[in-house]
């Protein structure tokens, strides 16, 4: 993994799991100990599941810039559905809150992409030309 990449994942997963502590906190307030149980897992899942993102795409990037787009593609594609799968597939648990799991996977979910966004925002961009493109002579 890349320096650039491990500062991406860093910044995005620290915050995550920051606002993860108070995702429990707000389900155990709303919910008790099942409401905690439930944002303590939907921690888990998401930071789990966009870590394991981030390095798929780590490391299609040292392959080539097209097999990382196709493989940031492929990995949104499956990561939201198989959130989507877990998600429904614990609709009838009693273990937990299924609603504080399911919010809290959303607003953990949209955490972790805006510390991303957040995070390329503070990079210098990078653009690679071709030589050809260089050479404007007549």
């Amino acid at each position: 993994m890349q320096s650039s990449d491990a500062r991406m994942l860093r910044g995005a997963a620290i915050p995550t799991g920051a606002v993860g502590v108070g995702a429990v906190l707000i389900g155990l307030l709303t919910a008790g100990g099942k409401g905690a149980l439930a944002a303590a897992l939907a921690t888990v899942v998401v930071l789990i599941f966009f870590s394991i993102s981030a390095i798929a795409v780590s490391w299609a990037g040292k392959i080539s810039a097209q097999t990382m787009m196709l493989a940031a593609l492929a990995s949104y594609m499956v990561k939201i559905l198989a959130v989507m799968v877990l998600v429904t597939a614990m609709d009838g648990v009693s273990l937990w809150n299924t609603t504080v799991f399911g919010w809290a996977v959303i607003a953990l979910a949209l955490c972790w992409i805006a510390a991303e966004f957040r995070v390329a925002l503070q990079r210098r961009p990078y653009v690679d030309e071709p030589e050809s493109a260089l050479d404007r002579s007549p």
